[in-house]
């Protein structure tokens, strides 16, 4: 028999919540464990409460007041019997609250563990800073019809479900200004949602998903005794979820000209001075040798790292390969870059936007170092040979890019590798969405040809499923998961049902089935990936072509030059209100018409094969500075999979991944790899360099870049040091492995600073004495 607290006294008289809250503490204190409570809007029921023995408490209440089921432990079911007021649940710690009508403003506030139940609709703000602490069971809140505004505001972490039953009229089942401020966890809406806020993403249902919401929504529909309603909640098509953007997503910015800085953000004046102290009594002479030296020199040979080798994600270090053309090494510089990557013709050559050469020192003087045709110069180069084998086998997911990257270092370094691809022929995104205008098919399945070569064993037509993934972990002794990001992200404005996936569109158009488009397209989404749809809508038949967004475009500039050398228009900011059948609304009012709308604005990895508790709150691996797994060692997972990038950073990913695997089956620490500080270019000498005319500049052979590139940072042995030296100080030393140094003699260096002044290089680098 359950224990009867009543709310009110021998006169009918309502007591008070402490009185009532008195009468259950005194009964657990006499063993009992159940509690029917008859109350009057008396707050904070089913509390922090437990038992010594940890026998489970259970509470049936009518009328309750606020925060019923407040702070409730591990061990408490709480189920009220009919509606509850306001933050019910609140800072809920682990109990069962099961909500037999609708609950009210601010419900499951702050929850952090524990399961909510509510049979029918949820006020203002409920699930609102909702949070997860990994050592515990992510909370739950269930709701089976709608949740008022502001709902899961500020949101944290944990699962929230609201089933939308009966609210096919509603505008939104989420109310209006949900998610506002949301960083972590996942809300599943089914129904209409309208409102959001712009810090989330609105995506499609994985595997994953649909086996939660499968196999949890029994429990539910029980708990609340609905289990009629299973197999209309159940139909998935209706479903979506809502997650937060990542931090990169959440603070993209435009950078603002050097004009603009002028003119809005430059402060005049300042005050700068030095303060020199020498207490000794040594009167040092006008110019001294040794110790009374103001400054001494110091031959940094790659002390620093050259722009192009810095910026380049692929960790290229290109003026070493320009370095051995000088010295007439043709074969051994060509080999070099495919130390660090597999697609130097098709990436590097083609379609690679080239960071280096937006940072090359050489555009200070005339043009940067040709890039592009120095990486098509390794298109037929043969592989590096293969150290011997380590009887290690490591398993690759995703034949892309940054998965084949990996793939084919691991190799190099002597381990057997297979490769699962989904896909009928590996090459990922560089085979399936980028135009063959861009990337010569040759080009690339030359270089692929290659990969294959070396003896990497590929197995196309491989969807990796959960299941798969255990088998795999079982047969290797390490994995890289490298599937990419093939789920498109899509703004949940009204109509966008009638929109077209740009990543699908361009899938499309790569393999030939030549998707219909209208004369007149929009595409939303002016980053690479939305130049590639427009140059596609081209190239299927369209007239014209408008990319917008809501900020400066994020494309390259030569991408946006190609776009509009073909009539394309590029608007922005533009905010989209809604897609008709007459084109695309914007928040203005202003009607852009066109016959179809293509979607381009990211997209996200499906990792429905792994484990929930591996990725991060916002759907990613979860990843350390080495890219391992956090909670899964031997996992190692690259590419967009743990963050949007660019082609060229997957296969960086790669390289450095498949580093940090060789280290991990050697049984060593692993140690991220931290790229070179890049040298200042106050450092270079770059007047001593001869510009060329911009007008008349053009590549003919790019062997002859050894003329242009200043080789920033790493000595290119002209001499120039010795040879300028006043008092000869500098000597070129030669040592037993064939390398060389540059040496100044503290007795007969006057810290002149000539050698550092007339360094092409930057090598050369004066110490200021104390």
């Amino acid at each position: 028999m359950a224990a009867k607290i009543i709310g009110f006294d021998q006169e009918n008289h309502r007591v008070s919540t402490q009185q009532l809250l008195r009468q259950i503490y005194t009964a657990l204190e006499q063993g009992e464990t159940e509690f029917e409570v008859l109350s009057s809007g008396h707050h904070d029921i089913g509390g922090p409460l437990w038992t010594e023995d940890g026998t489970p408490l259970k509470f049936r209440v009518k009328n309750p007041g606020q925060r019923v089921g407040s702070f409730g432990l591990d061990g408490t079911e709480i189920v009220v019997e009919g509606s509850a007021p306001a933050d019910a649940g609140w800072l809920n710690a682990g109990a069962t609250l099961t909500i037999l009508g609708d609950g009210g403003d601010t419900t499951a506030h702050c929850a952090a563990s524990g399961n909510i139940y509510v049979a029918g609709r949820v006020g203002t703000r409920s699930g609102s800073l909702m949070k997860h602490d990994p050592a515990y069971d992510a909370p739950q809140f269930w709701v089976l019809k709608h949740t008022g505004s502001f709902s899961f505001e500020f949101m944290g972490g944990g699962l929230a479900v609201v089933c939308g039953h009966g609210c096919d009229e509603l505008d939104s089942v989420l109310g209006d200004r949900a998610c506002t401020g949301m960083v972590g966890g996942t809300v599943y809406a089914r129904g209409p949602v309208k409102g959001l806020s712009d810090e989330v993403w609105m995506l499609d249902l994985d595997d994953a998903d649909r086996t939660f919401l499968k196999n949890n929504m029994p429990v539910f529909l029980e708990k609340i005794g609905k289990k009629t309603l299973l197999k209309e909640l159940t139909d998935f098509s209706q479903w979506q979820k809502i997650v937060a953007k990542s931090y990169e997503e959440r603070n993209v910015r435009s950078r603002i000209t050097m004009r603009e800085f002028r003119e809005q953000c430059w402060v005049e004046g300042g005050i700068f001075g030095d303060v020199v102290k020498n207490d000794d009594l040594h009167v040092a002479g006008l110019v001294n040798a040794g110790d009374d030296r103001l400054k001494i020199p110091h031959w940094q040979d790659k002390r620093f790292g050259a722009p192009c080798q810095v910026a380049c994600p692929s960790n290229i270090p290109t003026q070493d390969r320009i370095n051995l053309l000088r010295q007439g090494k043709y074969d051994e510089a060509l080999a070099l870059v495919l130390n660090y990557s597999p697609f130097p013709a098709s990436v590097c050559g083609e379609v690679c936007p080239n960071l280096c050469m937006d940072a090359c020192s050489r555009r200070f003087i005339d043009k940067p170092v040709a890039m592009k045709e120095l990486g098509k110069l390794s298109l037929d180069v043969p592989a590096p040979p293969i150290k011997p084998a380590t009887g290690k086998k490591v398993a690759v997911i995703g034949g892309g890019p940054g998965g084949l990257s990996a793939a084919w270092q691991l190799k190099l370094h002597g381990h057997e590798v297979t490769v699962y691809e989904a896909d009928c022929e590996i090459g990922g995104k560089l085979r399936q969405v980028i135009p063959t205008d861009r990337l010569p098919e040759e080009s690339l399945a030359s270089e692929i040809k290659r990969i294959k070569d070396v003896g990497i064993e590929v197995k196309t037509n491989t969807e990796v499923d959960s299941k798969l993934f255990e088998t795999i972990k079982e047969q290797h002794h390490a994995v890289v998961i490298a599937s990419g990001a093939h789920n498109a992200v899509v703004i949940p404005f009204p109509g966008h049902e009638l929109m077209t996936k740009g990543l699908d569109f361009l899938k499309d158009v790569n393999a030939g089935k030549k998707p219909k488009v209208g004369k007149r397209v929009i595409v939303i989404g002016a980053g690479n990936a939305g130049m590639d749809v427009c140059l596609g809508a081209y190239a299927m038949g369209a007239e014209k072509v408008i990319a917008i967004d809501i900020q400066r475009p994020a494309a390259f500039k030569h991408e946006i030059d190609g776009v509009k050398a073909l009539g394309g228009e590029i608007r922005w900011p533009v905010f989209t209100e809604k897609v008709t059948e007459q084109g695309l609304w914007t928040k203005d009012g202003e009607l852009i018409e066109a016959d179809e709308v293509i979607i381009a604005i990211g997209e996200r990895p499906d990792l429905s094969f792994v484990p929930r508790d591996w990725l991060t709150d916002r759907g990613m691996m979860d990843v350390d500075a080495c890219c391992q797994v956090i909670k899964a060692p031997g996992i190692f997972a690259i590419g967009d999979t743990t963050k949007p990038g660019l082609l060229t950073h997957a296969i960086g990913d790669g390289q450095e991944a498949a580093l940090m695997i060789d280290d991990y089956l050697a049984g060593k620490e692993l140690v991220p790899v931290v790229k070179p500080e890049m040298i200042n270019q106050s450092c270079l000498s770059k007047e001593l360099f001869k510009p060329r005319n911009r007008g008349k500049f053009c590549v003919t052979d790019a062997k002859d870049e050894t003329l242009r590139c200043i080789s920033c940072g790493t000595c290119r042995d002209c001499t120039m040091c010795l040879e300028s030296c006043p008092e000869g100080a500098i000597r070129r030393v030669e040592k037993a492995d064939g390398t060389f140094e540059y040496v100044s003699d503290d007795e007969d260096c006057i810290g002149c600073g000539l050698c550092a002044g007339i360094c092409p290089c930057g090598v050369w680098a004066m110490e200021i004495m104390v």
